[in-house]
């Protein structure tokens, strides 16, 4: 697959119809001068999208072609940023991982962060620095290595062709483990030395798009054609206005969706437009305002000439509403006002960009003639050249825009009509990259498409699609497991049909391939799930599951069958006799597993342990908050955090909370923030006192908070007592002993830093409960709850609240 087109060469007709652009030119108005200048001296160039898989071997045909000691990729130098150079200095150093780590993590995650821009904002980072000495030592080397090139890569699309030996240009080196060669000079300087340089991009898009296709054939679409889809499908259309554009091309970002809404793209043209105004220019210079004004009725179409209406004016403004947004209109308003040619208007477009005065004044000389020959008035003259000078600066090539209007509209198109090819091909694109993965697997669930979990019996590298239309976890997504692992899995299943247990898998399976580390992170992902009583069984197993794969290796190849054990096999109804007994896992232990593995919580959600108890002083769900005037209390998981200056330089937090009911933006300013900094975490949950208001601009609640707490300090301000249940038979001396080594690492000093403890118990013939002096008053955590569920049983501890 290769993309539609990039750049300027889309507006070439000869390109468009030897297939090498998609978009016709001539519908959208793209200008062929835009792209190849007879007045112009360097020759033009296409920049070709290929898709991942593709890439690499049109880059070994252009090496066959051409020869390989005159074909090579491009070298990159990569430097050393705030965050990198305080890690690089530490190892070099021999300061501790964890010294760094935290260092690091102090420094904020900003495009053009810097260290000394990090030390003037982040107060807690001054302060480490002034209490840590060695943080102080590994910070002062950093500022002197900041900046400098730290190593040596290779570029992502580009590509030289020399006529002769690429030696006798440019010095060449060869990555590390590759074996392809590499130019050690930069994009510019091979330029500089009279090489010829293309750009080979691999975009993911058109993997995805092939990926889905492929799915879809195997599901009988076979005659499905993303050329040939229609242009102006409503429901396209509708998706699209609804903001529904999470993983769709070019269109899936906060902003971008917010612009969306607010656009309400209803034509092609609507969405070449979207990805010219998403940028800095158009956005900080109101033109995207005035655009959407416009679009929709709420303010007059008016062009740069209000006191002359030039009628060939009008159909190059018209589909952007009378203003300025491509570089192709600033062509045609030089050919249609000032009678340029196209190739003398790309160079005043040239001249624009660049703004050179004294180019700029031969430029306006020209102009003002050429309107004068048209009979336009000088001074109006004068104000249209100003005026476009100024759009010109934010103008955008239409071409490039266009073709990749193309990709997102196909992309939308998918994602409505084919959801769940669509989704298993994203999927299966972004399975390394964990945090796309969770975000992905939200949209499904948004979009209600049925997602089944990790299963060796069912699933492939890939996310797949079943014959009920759910995406099938693609097992390549599991951490810890890769692509020679699940070939063994689908190479055995294969031949000898599903796993019937983890002595069978085990067995089954290659084991120089899958190692213990392997099979565990497979238990704990629940990719298992199928083959034995619970995880938690299984994973105390695994070391007795690979010695009797062992064994029966070992007894296959000397030709020996172990009687008994097979007898023993056959004679047992119990088909989990041979697991370890020990106590299956909390949810929370569970669902940790499943994040460690698979980078989210498939089948729960860890709010749910804590639902029953969260309400008692948060009683108001998240899907059920409505604005109100007084304060509320909300409580959730956070799953996102992002944080950003104030004008006064104060933090502001903007934190993501999920109570799995719903989602809401809670915004945590200064003091509030820096006095709960550590409880405002990713995963951990709290309890938010705020105002909750609606927002115009986002159509949503929103929340500023007042106060927060952490769950921990929530229970202990609004629970009575932790209950302990003991249903024994006899309860002696040993039960009080162990309860008691239990307790005591949780005791608190002071009565009120804690809850008291109840033991509960009941026997056949007496049941009582006995609360313990003051001493025994603890500190009411999961790490203490979880330790008692092991030494007395699951279930055995509970907070107790007022009904």
């Amino acid at each position: 697959p290769v993309g539609p087109g990039r750049g300027s060469g889309a507006g070439s007709l000869v390109a468009y119809a030897q297939k090498i652009t998609d978009l016709d030119p001539l519908q959208y108005d793209l200008l062929f001068e835009r792209f190849l200048n007879p007045e112009r001296v360097s020759m033009p160039d296409f920049d070709v999208d290929f898709c991942m898989d593709g890439r690499d071997r049109v880059i070994d045909y252009v090496a066959e072609t051409y020869g390989r000691n005159a074909v090579s990729q491009i070298a990159t130098f990569g430097t050393m940023a705030a965050k990198a150079v305080v890690r690089d200095v530490a190892r070099a150093q021999g300061k501790p991982y964890g010294l760094a780590d935290k260092l690091s993590k102090m420094i904020p995650f900003e495009v053009g962060m810097t260290l000394e821009k990090a030390f003037e904002q982040e107060e807690p980072l001054r302060e480490f620095l002034a209490n840590d000495e060695d943080g102080a030592e590994i910070w002062e080397m950093a500022l002197k290595l900041e900046g400098t090139v730290r190593g040596t890569g290779k570029h992502a699309g580009g590509v030289v062709i020399s006529p002769t030996k690429l030696t006798d240009f440019s010095p060449i080196f060869c990555e590390e483990g590759g074996s392809s060669l590499v130019a050690q000079f930069d994009k510019d300087d091979v330029e500089s030395a009279g090489l010829v340089k293309f750009d080979f991009l691999g975009l993911r898009t058109l993997t995805i798009i092939d990926w889905a296709i492929k799915v879809m054939q195997d599901k009988g679409h076979t005659d499905f054609d993303i050329d040939k889809i229609p242009l102006d499908d409503p429901d396209t259309f509708k998706l699209l206005q609804e903001g529904e554009t999470t993983a769709v091309f070019q269109l899936e970002s906060r902003g971008m969706k917010d612009l969306i809404k607010r656009l309400k793209p209803s034509c092609f043209e609507d969405i070449i437009a979207l990805v010219a105004l998403f940028r800095p220019g158009p956005l900080q210079s109101g033109m995207v305002d005035d655009f959407i004004k416009r679009k929709h009725g709420e303010e007059k179409v008016s062009y740069p000439h209000p006191d002359y209406q030039h009628d060939n004016l009008i159909p190059v403004l018209s589909p952007t509403y009378g203003i300025i947004l491509y570089q192709e209109q600033v062509m045609q308003i030089a050919q249609v006002l000032a009678g340029y040619t196209l190739g003398g208007a790309d160079m005043l477009r040239r001249a624009m960009g660049k703004k050179k005065p004294e180019e700029m004044a031969k430029q306006r000389a020209v102009f003002l003639e050429g309107c004068k020959k048209n009979g336009i008035d000088a001074d109006l003259a004068g104000n249209i050249f100003d005026l476009v000078e100024k759009f010109a600066g934010y103008g955008f090539n239409k071409s490039h825009s266009a073709a990749y209007a193309l990709v997102s509209y196909q992309t939308a198109y998918l994602k409505r009509h084919h959801p769940e090819a669509f989704m298993a091909a994203v999927l299966s694109t972004e399975m390394q990259n964990t945090d796309k993965v969770v975000t992905l697997v939200e949209e499904c669930r948004h979009m209600k498409l049925p997602l089944t979990p990790p299963d060796v019996n069912a699933g492939d590298f890939k996310f797949t699609v079943n014959d009920d239309n759910e995406i099938v976890y693609g097992l390549g997504a599991i951490k810890g497991v890769g692509e020679g692992p699940i070939d063994s899995i689908v190479a055995a299943r294969s031949e000898g049909g599903p796993f019937k247990d983890l002595f069978d898998f085990c067995a089954r399976t290659d084991s120089r391939k899958l190692n213990k580390r392997t099979v565990e992170a497979l238990i704990r992902s629940g990719a298992l799930d199928k083959l034995g009583p619970n995880r938690a069984v299984m994973l105390a197993s695994v070391e007795d599951a690979f010695k009797a794969a062992e064994q029966s290796s070992r007894n296959a190849n000397i030709g020996m069958m172990d009687m008994f054990g097979e007898l023993e096999a056959e004679e047992s109804g119990d088909p989990y006799e041979e697991y370890r007994n020990i106590r299956q896992w909390t949810d929370k232990e569970r669902l940790k597993g499943e994040k460690d593995t698979l980078g989210i919580y498939l089948t729960g959600h860890p709010f749910d342990e804590y639902e029953a108890e969260v309400r008692r002083f948060a009683g108001t769900r998240l899907s059920d908050l409505q604005a109100s005037r007084g304060p509320q209390k909300l409580a959730g998981l956070i799953i996102d955090i992002r944080t950003m200056k104030s004008k006064r330089g104060d933090t502001i937090a903007f934190i993501t909370l999920d109570d799995r009911s719903g989602r809401i933006e809670v915004s945590v300013f200064g003091e509030l923030f820096e006095a709960h900094r550590t409880e405002l975490q990713k995963d951990q949950l709290v309890v938010i006192e705020g105002d909750v208001s609606f927002d115009d601009y986002s159509a949503s609640l929103r929340v500023r908070a007042k106060g927060v707490t952490s769950l921990l300090s929530a229970r202990i301000r609004y629970s009575k007592s932790l209950q302990i249940r003991w249903q024994q038979a006899e309860v002696g001396q040993k039960h009080l002993d162990l309860l008691a080594d239990k307790l005591k690492p949780f005791t608190v000093t002071q009565p009120d830093e804690g809850v008291p403890v109840e033991v509960c118990y009941q026997r056949p013939e007496v049941r009582g409960r006995v609360r313990l002096s003051e001493q025994w008053h603890v500190v009411p955590s999961d790490e203490l709850i979880y330790s008692l569920y092991d030494s007395f049983g699951l279930g055995c501890a509970r907070l107790s609240y007022d009904s």
